[in-house]
């Protein structure tokens, strides 16, 4: 195991924001935090938001940089990537992130119902050798999920470089019957321009691998439905 991973494990420990409970206890069912963070994390209560599969948190602090006055949670399970999103956000002293470290299998044992506003996919692994799709985080497995803590009405937003993942999502969803609230192939094509400025500019925020990408030639796609 190298170094680096052992030093932003234990720098993680240090940070208030961070969260790690035991696996294992998410495997037995146990509840962790569910319907309290609003009241022990953030202290109000404003809409909170969650990144899944957040990586190194890029979009979870971007987001927060733009709307102080709402809540951001990223999830992941390998804590020395979302380090340098705890890292960068506790330099800054935001109050509105946080992080937490779980599987997203059960992602259900850390938010109750209602307690969440919105949710982010951003750029997550398509997973090209699950023929099935059952580990693929934006399809309908996994939304069934996030629909148990989501508040009626809200967004579940998918952006992805992935013409596999993009694709096979967007068939499902219209097979399951989700109301596609927008679809765009190319986000920085005109679909930009034609959208609401507030989720022109969410779309704006950029990781570092999507910047290579774009580099690239690469196409970025998104996808809204509405729960």
């Amino acid at each position: 195991m190298g170094k680096g991973k052992l030093k932003k494990w234990k720098e993680n420990e240090k940070f208030d924001h961070v969260f790690e409970p035991p696996l294992q206890d998410a495997i037995d069912g146990k509840p962790f935090m569910k319907g309290e963070w609003r009241d022990k994390v953030f202290q109000n209560d404003r809409p909170i938001h969650l990144e899944l599969g957040c990586g190194k948190g890029e979009y979870t602090v971007g987001q927060a940089r733009k709307y102080p006055e709402q809540n951001f949670i990223g999830v992941d399970i390998k804590g020395h990537r979302f380090w340098r999103g705890a890292k960068i956000s506790d330099q800054e002293g935001m109050n509105n992130v946080a992080f937490l470290r779980t599987r997203l299998e059960f992602i259900n044992c850390f938010f109750d119902e209602n307690e969440i506003d919105g949710v982010w996919l951003t750029f997550s692994d398509p997973q090209p050798k699950d023929e099935k799709g059952t580990k693929r985080i934006t399809g309908p497995l996994f939304v069934e999920r996030y629909k148990k803590f989501l508040k009626p009405g809200s967004f579940i937003n998918v952006k992805t470089d992935s013409v596999l993942l993009y694709e096979w999502t967007l068939e499902q969803y219209q097979e399951k019957g989700y109301d596609i609230l927008l679809n765009s192939a190319d986000v920085y094509g005109s679909f930009i321009n034609e959208i609401d400025e507030e989720l022109a500019e969410l779309l704006k925020i950029r990781t570092y691998y999507e910047s290579m990408w774009l580099e690239q030639g690469k196409k970025i796609h998104f996808i809204r439905i509405k729960v």
